[in-house]
């Protein structure tokens, strides 16, 4: 009876202390979505933004998405529309964190022009020059292989490492150096000096600069571009990090329906796409291309990063539009699951940003290109008004 007694009062015990450890995590997500919702101010929330994404939302075309109009002095007119998990009631909100993909290959060219300024890289650095020991295995393709020419996807390597899930054994920046070598010892798999998109290269550039400071990426990113700028969002990965609602999830999509995802790029490819923020902070990066003037970076090595070799530059797509008198620099990113564009006119003091937390192939960038463009007439025309 004692022994029944005593066993009674143990589970009880235990309900009461995982009963508690729940309500504490639920003030927790609650409280941190209550400041989260305060951060935008109500002003700055477009209706009109709202009710196109709320269309796309009504059509089905995605779970959830955001869009926003930015200028140098941050977000001018931002709306979001449906839900962070398909299936729950959790809106998606103006201040939550989207997951960039590809878009965030500009930031990790932005931290190496840091690292540029600084006289710890240069453009024209070979490979071998940031990695010495590469000397002894390095393929003859690859023996001139310079920054510059990694960043611009002119290097002539494909699309992805043959082995990018690998040695997860090591830790990060062995684990890049590894995989980097498995695959440097093969033939270009395209012409040198010819455009092929390549995110193996973005991280291969990722990896010059972890040998030459002995830091990671991850760290790098931290320090020379997000702490300086303010983001303190920005982070890598998956935004939802704990598998409550507190952050969106990632979403594809089977027939009809959109399933949420947990379905990540590993780890070492993250130089070529893994960056999350909310847009306020990517707001923050992209006034880098749009103010005459920074503290951040001197405009030598900006200018740097968006002069093209063709159409692309340091994590840019670049060309000249009338509309936008002079460059547009633009960019798409995906990782399966999540879908980003971004569209930025220097000469209008203005940028262009639609997210979704989710993905089709094929399609999802189709619904995302048509609501940037929206954005641009709608804000055009505001100009004109004005």
């Amino acid at each position: 009876m004692i022994y029944r007694l005593k066993r009674y009062h143990w589970f009880v015990g235990l309900f009461l202390l995982v009963l508690l450890m729940v309500i504490l995590m639920n003030i927790s997500i609650n409280s941190n979505n209550a400041k989260f919702a305060q951060k935008i101010p109500v002003t700055k929330i477009s209706d009109v933004i709202h009710n196109d994404l709320a269309d796309i939302i009504l059509e089905g075309k995605a779970p959830g998405i955001i869009a926003a109009i930015i200028s140098s002095d941050g977000i001018i007119d931002i709306a979001s529309a449906g839900v962070r998990k398909a299936g729950s009631d959790v809106a998606f909100t103006c201040n939550d964190i989207v997951h960039l993909g590809s878009c965030g290959k500009a930031m990790t060219s932005t931290m190496l022009a840091t690292l540029v300024a600084d006289g710890k890289l240069s453009w024209d650095m070979k490979l071998t020059e940031a990695i010495p020991e590469l000397e002894k295995i390095i393929h003859p393709d690859f023996q001139n292989t310079t920054l510059w020419q990694l960043l611009t996807h002119r290097a002539g390597l494909p699309k992805n490492p043959i082995d990018e899930s690998a040695h997860t054994d090591k830790e990060i920046i062995e684990r890049r150096l590894a995989i980097l070598k498995d695959n440097i010892v093969l033939a270009a798999s395209n012409d040198i000096g010819e455009f092929h998109y390549s995110n193996i290269g973005i991280m291969i550039a990722a990896c010059m600069a972890e040998n030459i400071t002995g830091m990671s990426w991850e760290v790098l990113m931290r320090q020379r571009l997000f702490e300086p700028l303010g983001m303190t969002t920005a982070g890598f990965g998956d935004p939802n990090k704990n598998g409550f609602i507190d952050q969106p999830w990632g979403h594809d999509r089977f027939w009809t329906k959109w399933s949420s995802s947990k379905s990540y790029y590993p780890e070492a490819g993250g130089p070529a796409g893994d960056v999350h923020c909310n847009l306020e902070d990517w707001a923050k990066f992209l006034s880098l291309q749009l103010g005459s003037e920074n503290t951040f970076l001197d405009s030598v090595f900006l200018n740097k990063l968006i002069e093209p070799v063709g159409f692309y530059a340091g994590g840019w797509g670049v060309a000249k539009h009338e509309w936008a008198q002079g460059i547009v620099l633009s960019h798409m990113g995906s990782n399966g699951i999540w879908h980003s564009s971004v569209m930025v006119t220097p000469a209008l003091d203005r940028a262009y940003i639609v997210a979704t937390n989710s993905c089709e192939w094929g399609f999802t960038e189709g619904v995302c290109n048509e609501m940037i463009s929206k954005l641009v007439r709608m804000d055009l025309n505001k100009s004109k008004v004005r």
